[in-house]
């Protein structure tokens, strides 16, 4: 079930503004949590939403002479971060403020929490948790940024996350604003890819922290919202369920490392629609855990690709089911739709279904890698997670021919299993025709012709398959 939303991303209608008696003015010294604390709400249970308030009923024999008048809903609560101190010039640590802020709209029923558009504001890494009362909206309107780098980062702070919503039921994220992640300096750490002398990538610790976390909330809305240059990925849900994200713009150079724009591991029922992702890695990666996800009417600049996956890595179990990417476009990047796994692992990923997609300038545009690897080190394994029930329906478009446009690369001792391929037509961006596909260990069916021709399908299912209980997820 989804939050209802109004149909504007500003704040409507009579607003009641909320100050604290006795404050003093921006950039003042502030008493609540420490610095590095995790926010917590007031302990007050939430309202279970299936509880409906008893009307009460007239005298025996006494019939109201007007119709009951209807409830209306309250108005919602506005929160101004400016309100608790905060300052917005960009460089005044307004962390406090908005961690009094959240306390405050935490507590109350249909509040807006309220990043006015007026102003950059610089926090800290900081959880917002809950449980909190129902309708909360966390609505940025303005400027939202961490310090600029690694050098600005306070020591005692979390360097693997900067804003974290945990434990919530109900949460909007919205807005017409922005949040910037002033990523370029973590990018350019020796420890990322190709940063070190010479090009090489230097050992050591390379933390850096994601942009935007939820954790173990469900009920979640994201909307309308411009996220740009995070350090690491720019949204991760882990631990949810019932997620809707819609009218993205999410921003990163191509050259940006492991920039994925949205995330998503253990996490079910996943709505992704009508979003913009251009960066340097994954447009959408999903994770293990991950269970109906539906992806539509999703643009994909340079990065690489919607990818399911890495999965079964240090020979873990991994489970990803149902999972449709329908009218999607992916434009100048190094995968298209791909599936990768590490040898050793167990699980499966099945039910995926990739309909109508159009590709532009793509260098490996179908593609699934069950010997995902980092490095020449990694060594052969005789388990894998199983792929199977992979559908590619209406997949259109132009790719680079420095790689075959379709790639199918499964394990020897567990193969891929009922591909499916109709309507798949596959173009060359510029040069001469790409037509011999790779296949390695694949069972599925050509159902119409291709262009290139997949005739490297192998018809009906390995026995070896039969039966197996390290294949097996819920």
């Amino acid at each position: 079930m989804f939050v209802a939303l109004s149909s504007g991303h500003g704040v409507s209608g009579r607003s009641h503004f909320h100050k604290k008696s006795g404050r003093g003015g921006g950039g003042q010294q502030r008493g609540g949590a420490k610095e590095g604390s995790v926010v917590s709400s007031p302990a007050v249970p939430p309202l279970d939403d299936h509880t409906q308030p008893v009307a009460p009923q007239p005298p025996r024999g006494i019939v109201p002479s007007d119709p009951a008048t209807p409830v209306q809903p309250a108005e919602p609560c506005v929160f101004d971060v400016r309100a608790y101190g905060a300052v917005g010039d960009s460089t005044t640590d307004d962390t406090q403020a908005f961690r009094e802020a959240w306390r405050a709209a935490c507590a109350s029923d249909n509040a807006i929490l309220l990043v006015p558009s007026d102003g950059t504001f610089t926090i800290t890494a900081t959880t917002f948790s809950g449980p909190c009362k129902p309708g909360l909206v966390f609505q940025v309107d303005g400027v939202l940024m961490p310090p600029d780098g690694l050098d600005c980062w306070p020591a005692s702070d979390n360097r693997r996350q900067w804003v974290v919503f945990s434990n919530l039921d109900g949460m909007t994220l919205r807005g017409a604003g922005t949040i910037e992640g002033n990523g370029e300096d973590w990018w350019n750490l020796p420890c990322k890819p190709h940063r070190g002398p010479n090009g090489s990538t230097l050992r050591g610790p390379c933390d850096s922290p994601t942009l935007l976390r939820f954790f173990m909330s469900r009920n979640l809305v994201v909307e309308g919202l411009r996220v740009e240059n995070s350090p690491e990925f720019h949204f991760r849900f882990d631990g949810c369920s019932d997620v809707r994200v819609d009218g993205l713009y999410i921003s990163s150079p191509a050259n940006s490392p492991n920039t994925d724009g949205i995330h998503v591991e253990n996490t079910e029922r996943v709505a992704i629609y009508n979003s913009r992702i251009s960066n340097g890695d994954d447009c959408i990666s999903i994770g293990t855990g991950s269970y109906d996800v539906d992806i539509q009417n999703v643009t994909c600049g340079s990065g690489h690709g919607i990818s399911i996956g890495s999965l079964g890595v240090h020979n873990s179990q991994a489970c990803v089911a149902n999972v449709t990417v329908r009218n999607a476009v992916i434009r100048n990047s190094d995968n298209g739709l791909r599936i990768k796994t590490w040898q050793g692992g167990m699980g499966s990923v099945s039910g995926i279904t990739f309909d109508t997609v159009v590709m532009e300038n793509v260098r490996n545009c179908i593609i699934v890698d069950q010997y995902y690897c980092l490095d020449k080190r990694c060594m052969n394994q005789s388990t894998a997670v199983h792929v199977t029930d992979v559908s590619y329906a209406n997949v259109r478009g132009s790719y680079d021919v420095r790689a075959a446009p379709i790639h199918f690369a499964c394990s020897d001792t567990v193969p891929c299993t009922n591909i499916t391929m109709s309507e798949v037509e596959l173009l060359p961006f510029s040069g001469e025709l790409v037509d011999d596909p790779f296949c390695w260990s694949a069972y599925g069916l050509q159902q119409t012709p291709t262009i290139p021709p997949v005739t490297c399908l192998q018809e009906g299912l390995p026995e070896s398959l039969l039966d197996n209980p390290d294949l097996k997820c819920r």
